[in-house]
This record gives C-alpha cells, structure tokens and sequence, in this order.
C-alpha cells in the first residue's frame, strides 16, 4: 500500500512574555476591537487527510523544548471542526508527566472522539511511559516499536527534601507561622510525619485509582488485571503486547499504513501537526552562534523567555523518577 505523505508542518512559535509597555499597547488595541491571534495552529491546506500530532517530551503545561500543551488541545479544537480530517494519530514518544496536563489531554483526545466519531489510533516511538500511556489509553488501538517502552503504570509525588538535621548541625534554625499542624508540611526544614505522609498517600492512591480505571476501560481489562502490571515497572513493547498493554508491534509508518487501509483509502494526505520551542542562548551558542541570539528577532522579547521559578511546587507526576 501507498500512503501519500503530503506532510505539512503545523508548528507554534510559543507565546513570549512581553514588557509591561508592549502590555499596555496591547490592552489598548483590543480595547479597540484589533482582534489578536496569539495561537496558530493553522487549517490544514490539504484534502482528506490523517492528522499525525506529535506528543513529544515532558507533558507539562511546556517544557521548553518539545512539549507545550495548549498546542496539542488547541490541534485537535482544529481537527475537530475540519471535517477533511478522517483520523487521528497520536505519535508518542514521552516519559510521562504531570497529572493535571496528563489528564486534561487525555480528555481532549476523548473528546475528538465523541464529537466526530472518527478513529484515533497510537504509535509509540521510544517512550509511552506511565503519563506516555495513559494518553495513549485514549486511542482506538495501541501500536509500539520493537524498541519501545512503555508501562511505568503508577503515580509519584515529590520532592520532599529533609534537610533538618544538616541544619542542626551547622547550627541554622528555620522558623514558620502556620495556621495548622499541616499548612507547611513538605517543607525542607523538617520531616513528614506519619499524618503528613498518610495524606501526601492517600492524595497519590486516589489519582492511581483514576489511571487504573482508564487502563481498564481503554484496554478492555477488568481492575483486577491492570492492578496486577501496575506496579511501577516498565515493559519492553513484546512485554506489552503480551500483557495486552498493547496490540501489536510495528513501525509508526507501518501503523500509519494500517489506520489509512482502515478507513478504506490507497492512498492519503497527512497533516503533521509538531510543536517545536524558540532557540535559547545556550542553543545559539551551541550552533556557534552566540550573538544571533540578540540579532536574529527582538532580544528583549527572547531575553523575557528566560524565566527562573523559585516558587516550591508540590508536584504529582505520572512519570519516571
């Protein structure tokens, strides 16, 4: 069989952080009715076609590289409302991620098939670990590569870093003001105590109750059966299909093949749908390029782009350690 691969990228330039004076100029123009499209996923300019959305990377709201969620629910709002689009293909190559995102696109995707009734199947590259395959569980069908991994069924919270008595001894004391004996609890400056470590527990069972129920109806499996594989471990794709974690072992091409016979063409077009994230400093000076970095585009806007969190977060990952 012969499929068409008439690729077109659809790739986001991310949104940046502006001055407070691009702000203002801003709020004023759309206080004027000047309509901004901050987004762009584009309309695919093709006919029929299977729509590939690459999930690569972290899932989190961006991670900086490959992965910027608003991008892939905003893809498939688009695919949604093209009704030249006969599929979607999820191509998957992620270790996991944080639950919130993890969910969100797996609802999307849940979504797209409700409101189209179209097929959604899944190719899995190097990784559909834990988050990975859990939105994997979305699709119609699961195909990996011979060198996949996938599994790491399982839910994880950190970091919880005890630093209490490195600070004892170097004589530091930390004091707090808290309205409970659990308002800062996961703090660095003491230990969880058993209560604290039994809520941070039930907080993490409750949301691995979730996965295994989308396990169990995605793969057609009874709880009992998922509870078994789920215990944080990975699987090779042969592992996988054995346990019926996956139906069948091929190449993303052969999968692509496969979903094109299945909705009844020779032959298709394809819409490449791939975020890609802006060169930093450090990319630049890796291309030997340091100085493009302040003359290729507006310096000030990608100067913005470098952002340090020192917030502590408190985070829930469907993921690898």
């Amino acid at each position: 069989m012969k499929v068409e691969l008439n690729e077109q990228e659809y790739i986001l330039k991310p949104k940046k952080k502006k001055n407070s004076l691009k702000m203002i100029v801003i709020l004023l123009l759309v206080c004027v009715g000047v309509a901004f499209l901050t987004v762009d996923t584009g309309t695919p300019a093709v006919g029929n076609h299977i729509a590939v959305l690459d999930i690569m990377g972290t899932i989190s709201e961006n991670d900086g590289y490959t992965y910027d969620q608003q991008y892939l629910l905003d893809s498939i709002d688009t695919m949604m409302e093209d009704d030249s689009n006969k599929a979607l293909l999820l191509h998957i190559d992620t270790p996991g991620g944080t639950v919130y995102e993890t969910d969100e696109l797996y609802l999307k995707i849940m979504e797209y098939k409700a409101y189209t009734n179209r097929p959604v199947y899944a190719a899995v590259e190097n990784y559909a670990a834990s988050g990975g395959y859990y939105v994997a569980c979305a699709a119609d069908a699961i195909y990996a590569n011979r060198n996949a991994t996938t599994g790491s069924i399982g839910v994880i919270m950190g970091d919880f870093l005890d630093l209490s008595e490195l600070l004892d001894n170097i004589g530091v004391g930390v004091s707090y003001v808290a309205t409970g004996p659990n308002k800062a609890m996961g703090n660095s400056y003491e230990p969880l105590t058993d209560e604290q470590r039994a809520i941070y527990q039930e907080i993490c069972d409750e949301s691995f109750e979730q996965f295994v129920g989308i396990i169990a109806e995605g793969r057609n499996m009874n709880e009992a059966e998922v509870r078994v594989l789920a215990d944080g471990r990975v699987y090779t794709a042969k592992q996988a299909a054995a346990n019926g974690l996956i139906d069948g072992i091929e190449s993303f091409q052969t999968t692509l093949e496969r979903l094109t016979a299945d909705l009844g063409y020779d032959t298709i077009e394809v819409a490449h749908y791939s975020y890609s994230a802006p060169y930093t400093f450090m990319d630049y000076m890796m291309l030997g390029d340091p100085i493009g970095y302040f003359t290729k585009g507006n310096a000030a806007e990608k100067q913005s782009s470098i952002e340090i969190d020192r917030q502590p977060q408190l985070l829930m990952y469907y993921g690898n350690w």
